[in-house]
């Protein structure tokens, strides 16, 4: 990332505290800041006259803008590296809200549906858009597989990966399955794909759908089809959750059309992202990217927030925050850091 230049012992304590007034009221109301309610709201005995004086000075450092002529000033992305490497102070989070995020992740049986409960928890506590990526795994194979009928067309698959990992999945199925055709489905699979990699067998049973599906026999019919539904949701290594999108078209400089359909169109696509997001994944804390220090040009009007995620001590992924530079990161960086230890908890084999 690119780091502010300014140091804060550059500024007066003065100084310093008109930009944290400043950028705390900015990131409130998302209006330029004047001189006469600056020097109202810092409960600092200076004149409007002072305050624009130090304000000149900001300036001239690079950390504050004026928008239009005779307008208050606005922070730039130097201003607000300054404000969150040296002027915010973060607050654990704590509340019902965490420990019911901790329960409900504990009581997921499917890995993937976990890494998508706690992408829409980041977007629910924050009113932006939440991303995790999916855990990374060095390979994924197969060693067992079961399927349990649980009423009529519902079936929970268990899933045995190497490492002796299990993953369990409640799968809805178009037609009704007898205990004895899941058993004999989940034997073929076992036997045919034992030792491949989860995505393999996907892909493999996908193909062998499509160029055989007259030829089939009614088990290997049955096992294929089970199989296919089985990992539907497996996700590659390469890709993440992301919820709340919707919600950054609710802030005003991020609502022009153009910024907007360039901003989903890199979700879409997720190679950019995903980039952003592997430069954290060797990162011991939090990462912060503010504006154009992403590096990317549909993120310049936005930040993201992310922190790696830990099972067993080792990284296998990065969650985070994406949202306007102007986000609550005093807010945001604790929600993310909380997150991220809660679904490293949740991701341990059981």
């Amino acid at each position: 990332m690119t780091k502010n230049s300014v140091e804060p012992n550059a500024l007066s304590e003065r100084a310093q505290h008109l930009l944290k007034v400043l950028i705390e009221h900015y990131i409130r109301d998302g209006q330029p800041v004047g001189s006469r309610l600056l020097a109202k709201e810092s409960r600092l005995d200076l004149s409007p006259a002072s305050v624009r004086n130090v304000m000149a000075d900001l300036e001239e450092l690079g950390l504050v803008t004026a928008p239009h002529t005779s307008a208050g000033r606005v922070p730039t992305v130097q201003g607000y590296r300054l404000f969150v490497d040296s002027l915010i102070t973060v607050k654990p989070v704590e509340g019902p809200a965490v420990e019911d995020l901790a329960k409900t992740l504990k009581a997921g049986f499917d890995p993937n549906r976990v890494v998508k409960t706690a992408s829409h928890w980041l977007s629910a506590m924050t009113q932006m858009a939440g991303v995790v990526m999916y855990p990374r795994r060095d390979r994924t194979s197969l060693r067992h597989v079961e399927f349990l009928r649980l009423s009529e067309r519902r079936v929970l698959v268990i899933l045995v990966t190497n490492d002796q990992e299990v993953q369990n999945r409640i799968i809805e199925c178009k037609r009704e399955y007898s205990a004895s055709e899941l058993e004999q489905a989940a034997n073929y699979l076992t036997k045919s794909f034992v030792g491949h990699d989860l995505q393999e067998v996907r892909e493999t049973i996908v193909e062998e759908m499509r160029r055989a599906k007259e030829d089939m026999d009614r088990i290997m019919r049955t096992a294929l089809e089970m199989g296919e539904r089985a990992l539907a949701d497996e996700p590659r290594g390469d890709d993440y959750a992301l919820s709340g999108e919707t919600n950054l078209m609710t802030f005003s400089e991020l609502a022009d059309m153009e910024r907007l359909r360039n901003l989903f169109e890199s979700f879409h696509q997720k190679n950019e992202i995903l980039h952003l997001l592997d430069q954290c994944l060797n990162a011991a804390r939090t990462n912060i990217f503010i504006g154009n220090e992403s590096g990317y040009g549909p993120l310049d009007e936005c930040s993201v927030v992310t922190t790696p995620y830990r099972v067993d001590d080792r990284v296998v992924g990065v969650l985070g925050v994406i949202g306007p530079t102007r986000m609550q990161y005093e807010k945001v960086i604790p929600i993310v850091d909380i997150t991220a230890k809660l679904l490293g908890a949740a991701l341990k084999p059981r």
